[in-house]
């Protein structure tokens, strides 16, 4: 039953654990729940925070207003020859979805095991890890529009993909909750293990023809030795997005880095490792008070215990200071900042 509540503490629903209040929180299990909301009048009146896992977020302050937490579940499949549409709710957890696919033959989301949050902010954050981004397997997406209270679909085109980035985040930040998400996967998979650490994982395993189950278990292999459990120790997984560059910039960097991280986009730009130049500034597992960055993986950063939002906010300040300064590169936050 739809209830709206006051002063609720949001640590349990932020996966840095940072112990801030809602003035008014509400937990949503279906679209007519979330019609309902929208009929009231106390909504109107509130400036509204819309999350899924709350793993992309970092609080500095109470929010003054609503936070609607989605929790819309289901998965629904539809077999074409071929290819393969999955339907999931928003508030399905990524990874439940992801062992659904994989558990059922369902090639194409693979490389994203362990990615944390849920299927409704994966087209928000275009999520990607280990070669592969959220808009190489979207089909559709259907969304609540706030103000109108009517449900639309968005398609591929319609989302203006870009590097962690949606219209979504852009142009209708703040105008629609998405419901659900339908991806389109393959039952003749393309495995693909280019990136990263996939193929010596594999290797270590004497996999040589590894097939998506055994691309998802290195995949969340690799994930869980470089980055730390929420449940245990809070963070929101990679706090910075990897710089994006011109060449001419690279040049100039590659010039006095010589072994700089990078890799060739798409668009022929290079991108950079953002772990790597936060590395070689010396933050790698570095402490102050009670945050600090990961031990076995400088992009992310952590909550030791008590760390305020604020305080997390000026530590990674301080990184962004450092990588300027050494090789005049600034870094973004991939983090939505309250």
């Amino acid at each position: 039953m739809l209830q709206i509540q006051e002063n609720i503490s949001l640590k349990p629903y932020n996966s840095f654990g940072i112990d801030v209040k809602a003035k008014f929180f509400a937990e949503i299990f279906s679209e007519d729940e979330l019609k309902t909301l929208f009929q009231q009048e106390l909504v109107k009146t509130q400036k509204l925070l819309i999350i899924g896992g709350g793993s992309n977020v970092l609080f500095t302050q109470d929010y003054e207003g609503l936070v609607i937490k989605v929790s819309i579940k289901g998965i629904d499949s539809e077999i074409d020859g071929n290819e393969v549409r999955v339907t999931a709710g928003a508030g399905e957890v990524w990874n439940d979805f992801v062992n659904y696919c994989v558990q059922h033959g369902f090639a194409g989301v693979e490389n994203l095991s362990l990615i944390p949050g849920t299927v409704g902010a994966s087209p928000i954050q275009n999520i990607g890890a280990y070669g592969v981004e959220l808009k190489d397997v979207f089909e559709s997406c259907t969304a609540f529009e706030i103000k109108t209270g009517k449900v639309s679909t968005f398609n591929y085109a319609d989302c203006h993909f870009g590097y962690r980035e949606s219209i979504f985040k852009g142009a209708l930040k703040g105008q629609f909750i998405i419901t659900s998400v339908t991806f389109r996967l393959s039952a003749v998979p393309k495995i693909n293990t280019s990136y990263g650490a996939i193929e010596a994982e594999l290797h270590n395993r004497g996999i040589e023809k590894p097939n998506i189950a055994d691309v998802s278990a290195a995949v969340s292999h690799i994930r869980v030795s470089k980055l730390p459990d929420p449940s245990t120790i809070g963070n929101a997984g990679s706090f910075f997005k990897n710089p994006v560059i011109e060449k001419h910039e690279f040049a100039d960097i590659v010039a006095k880095h010589p072994d700089v991280v990078h890799y060739t986009t798409a668009d022929d730009k290079v991108k950079l490792a953002a772990g790597w130049l936060i590395e070689q500034c010396g933050w790698k597992g570095k402490v102050i008070g009670q945050t600090g960055t990961w031990k076995n993986q400088a992009l992310v950063l952590v909550n030791h215990g008590y760390a305020t939002g604020t305080e997390v906010y000026s530590f990674s300040e301080q990184i962004i200071d450092s990588v300027k300064a050494t090789f005049g590169v600034e870094l973004e936050r991939e983090v939505n900042i309250l």
